[in-house]
């Protein structure tokens, strides 16, 4: 064990701890975030319009906050975009994250002041709960990289907007950055083949220990790295590689193709970013040590129930009725595909993210993300989900030696 990671293992085990006390009581967790944001919130400009003054109950919320996507919740968007403060939750927002939508164009979503240290945190909970659950802290010692945006910000109505990705960086404490890759400057390039080019350039003498990235970006990286060496796998440029970190998309297409380029088993620690929140991580690891089988278990991810969002689930094939089935956390059946709808401490209310998901368990509560509410395929009442479809494929490309780009 080096020294930093001598360093941190106390650090590391007391968040395992806190992990496990918040996540055996998540439905009481949830009942005091839902009242806490209720609270907060009451004398915002969404507040009173939807009288949180006089709500005590779920019941009273459900009445009272209709389901929203982001063009329903756009006219309040504007309003802080022109400066206004105290529209959807107190004061102004800290950064805006700014994603790309296939219907409204960009979104520009808010990041309270509250919300944003959630970001990091989550990300630095589960790495630091995946050391303290299998004893690898090797990758605390070395150098580390998070394949990401541009942390360049730009200004909206005064507010720092950019994508989640980037503004992660900006979040990043001192005591990390000695060992982050790439360089703030090589980050900043907008052209990714440049960019790839210049962090290679940095990386591959690098004593690189954790890669953190969405399947794809890392795909990419590694073709690059194998170019420029000419070595067969990734182990063979860092021997020391024992921990890839990715969320975004699923994993499961890329899965075989990543493993025969790093050429060796890396443990790995899935994580559910988005815009709107940290959803969900890993929080368990059956199988450290060895190539993992998908089939072998599927653990799902610890839905992230004490930071500060309020989940809700609607049946999935009820997403598009005008008054759908709504449940909180207490309510959710194990294998029943929901639609995500998210109430934060950054003012988002009955806000439909898109995603589809299922619980795997309910002690704890773990999910695992099924696709998106567009992809439920309904024609003919078969009810198919983005996931199913995936699971269909998978098996013939890989019988075929196909790969699913």
């Amino acid at each position: 064990m080096g020294f930093r990671s001598f360093i941190i293992s106390p650090f590391a085990k007391n968040i395992a701890r806190s992990i496990d006390r918040w996540s055996v009581e998540a439905v009481v967790r949830q009942e005091k975030i839902f009242q806490k944001l209720i609270s907060q919130a009451a004398h915002t400009a969404f507040g009173r319009d939807h009288d949180f003054s006089n709500i005590r109950t779920y019941e009273d919320f459900k009445k009272a906050v209709p389901i929203r996507d982001y063009e329903e919740l756009k006219n309040y968007i504007e309003k802080i975009k022109n400066g206004e403060k105290d529209i959807l939750w107190p004061g102004l927002p800290a950064y805006f994250a700014k994603t790309s939508g296939t219907t409204s164009g960009v979104k520009y979503i808010p990041m309270s002041k509250e919300s944003t240290p959630l970001h990091f945190g989550t990300a630095r909970n589960a790495s630091f709960n995946y050391f303290a659950r299998t004893g690898n802290g090797q990758w605390l010692d070395g150098k580390m990289i998070f394949l990401s945006g541009s942390p360049e910000l730009e200004e909206t109505g005064g507010i720092p907007t950019g994508r989640l990705s980037g503004i992660s960086n900006h979040l990043v404490p001192g005591w990390l950055r000695t060992n982050q890759l790439p360089s703030w400057k090589t980050n900043c390039i907008e052209d990714w083949e440049e960019k790839l080019e210049r962090i290679v350039d940095e990386t591959v003498n690098a004593d690189m220990r954790l890669i953190s990235g969405i399947p794809p970006w890392v795909q990419m990286y590694y073709e690059r790295l194998l170019e420029r060496t000419g070595k067969r796998t990734v182990k063979e440029i860092f021997p020391n590689y024992s921990l890839f970190a990715y969320g975004g998309v699923n994993f499961e297409p890329y899965r075989a193709k990543l493993e025969e380029l790093v050429g060796g088993h890396v443990d790995s620690v899935e994580t559910y970013p988005a815009s709107e929140g940290f959803i969900a991580f890993q929080d368990a690891f059956p199988n450290v040590g060895r190539v993992l089988n998908p089939s072998d278990v599927k653990t799902g991810l610890l839905l992230n129930a004490d930071a500060g969002m309020f989940f809700e689930f609607v049946p999935a094939d009820e997403i598009f009725n005008e008054n759908p089935t709504r449940l909180w956390l207490r309510d959710v059946e194990i294998g029943v595909n929901y639609a995500l709808i998210l109430n934060t401490n950054a003012g988002l209310w009955g806000y439909n993210i898109g995603d589809t998901v299922q619980f795997v368990s309910k002690n704890p509560y773990r999910i695992v993300v099924t696709g998106r509410v567009k992809h439920f395929i309904s024609a003919f009442g078969e009810h198919v989900i983005g996931k199913e479809v995936e699971e269909a494929i998978l098996p013939v490309a890989n019988a075929s030696g196909a790969r699913i780009v």
